[in-house]
């Protein structure tokens, strides 16, 4: 068994097109950690526009407080240049700096802790050897007490981390694996689209548990869940983190980012093997069926434009031109309104944010098109969104509850900030 379990886990790790294939040489080894730092999203949260790259200081805002991020480049005061290169894998997998100090788990080393140390190496070559030295002083984490006392990280780490390494999937192809390998370490998926517990933790770590990837919730936006992605097909979910649409959905919120600044630089294979493995974790039955009836329904009342409640007339006025009167938008230009997860999300605000500030889908090698909706703050009221906003979470398949007013003003609050 363990033989089997070993040659498995080879096949996973040289598998094609693969990045953990050894380098022939130095410089080849800074280019796969280059590219394994895209699989990482590091630049999301370590590089800011205008500054040098991975120079820090992004303010991520969490339920404890705001965390910055900090400089990751080799200089040596201000940076991470005196680092070994176990301090760097402590530091990435464990949360443990030189001097013993703990980080919050806004950086996701739990799951950064199922990173091989094949990876690892590279990683280090390229953060030492191909990043340009930084002297940019972030500002520093500084949040309230209790939450101040980093030392109690040590016990939060013993309740909800784990350093277990990343483990094959038994039975699964090598394809399977290696998507395994990509969502449940260096994707960090789970950090997004898994529950958390009451510890703010992630409640699964990997496939062996219901709720790895089975939605979440971030900044108040509901995260759906992946498993399965029942209503893309495999064409479809590569489109979209390829390019950040495909022909039923667009990216928004925080995914934005991690389209722009990572999914949108995967090779072809390891997309193919990310999407694989969620095909593979089977499908999630709480999203609400197609119900044609009431499809035509809708259609038939928006083409007749006589009668219509104030959520109607809002939608043919703002919204029908893009959208349509179908609510299925215009494939890989404008998304699905009809049976879309953020229409119909338990939680409406993402959805209100989007009517309100609007989304520009990224640009990307193979879509450098910008597209972008406009928001309608300034246009509509709060009582205005909330109708509009019920009509599409109700109008079409859609089964949702209705919006409330003071919904809307909730989420124009956070304009402001």
């Amino acid at each position: 068994m363990k033989i089997k379990h070993f040659l498995l886990a080879n096949a996973v790790l040289l598998s094609a097109g693969s990045a953990l294939a050894a380098p022939a040489d130095n410089g080849e080894l800074i280019k796969q950690g280059e590219y394994l730092s895209r699989l990482g999203d590091c630049s999301a949260c370590h590089s800011l526009p205008g500054k040098p790259a991975f120079s820090g200081g992004l303010a991520i805002e969490s339920n404890l407080g705001t965390i910055y991020s900090t400089n990751i480049t080799p200089d040596k005061e201000h940076g991470i240049g005196n680092y070994s290169e176990q301090q760097f894998s402590d530091a990435v997998r464990k949360g443990v700096l030189p001097d013993g100090k703990r980080l919050y788990p806004a950086m996701p080393y739990p799951d950064y802790a199922k990173i091989s140390d094949e990876d690892m190496h590279a990683l280090y070559a390229y953060f030492m050897q191909g990043v340009k030295p930084s002297a940019e002083q972030p500002p520093e984490t500084d949040l309230s007490f209790p939450f101040s006392q980093r030392w109690g990280m040590r016990f939060w780490n013993w309740a909800f981390a784990s350093d277990k390494p990343f483990r094959p999937i038994g039975g699964a192809s090598a394809e399977v694996n290696r998507g395994a390998y990509i969502v449940e370490s260096l994707g960090h998926c789970g950090s997004c689209h898994t529950p958390r517990g009451l510890g703010m933790n992630e409640k699964a770590l990997d496939s062996g548990d219901k709720d790895f990837l089975a939605g979440g919730s971030l900044n108040d936006w509901e995260v759906p869940s992946l498993r399965g992605l029942p209503r893309w097909t495999e064409q479809e979910t590569i489109d979209y983190l390829a390019t950040g649409r495909n022909d039923k959905a667009a990216v928004g919120g925080e995914m934005t980012s991690v389209v722009e600044h990572s999914t949108s630089y995967m090779s072809e294979a390891d997309l193919k093997a990310i999407t694989a493995y969620l095909k593979f974790l089977g499908g999630n039955p709480s999203l609400p069926a197609g119900d044609d009836k009431a499809a035509s329904a809708t259609e038939a009342k928006l083409t007749a434009a006589k009668n219509l409640t104030t959520g109607e007339r809002l939608y043919l006025d703002n919204c029908g031109a893009c959208h349509f009167v179908t609510g299925k938008g215009a494939p890989g230009v404008f998304p699905q309104l009809d049976q879309a997860t953020i229409v119909n999300a338990g939680d409406p605000t993402g959805l209100i944010h989007t009517i309100l500030a609007g989304a520009q889908q990224p640009s990307t090698a193979k879509a450098p098109s910008t597209l972008a909706m406009p928001g309608f703050a300034a246009r509509l009221n709060d009582e205005e969104v909330a109708q509009l906003a019920t009509f599409i979470r109700q109008g079409w398949s859609n089964k949702a509850a209705a919006v409330k007013a003071d919904d809307v003003k909730k989420v124009r609050e956070t304009l402001k900030h």
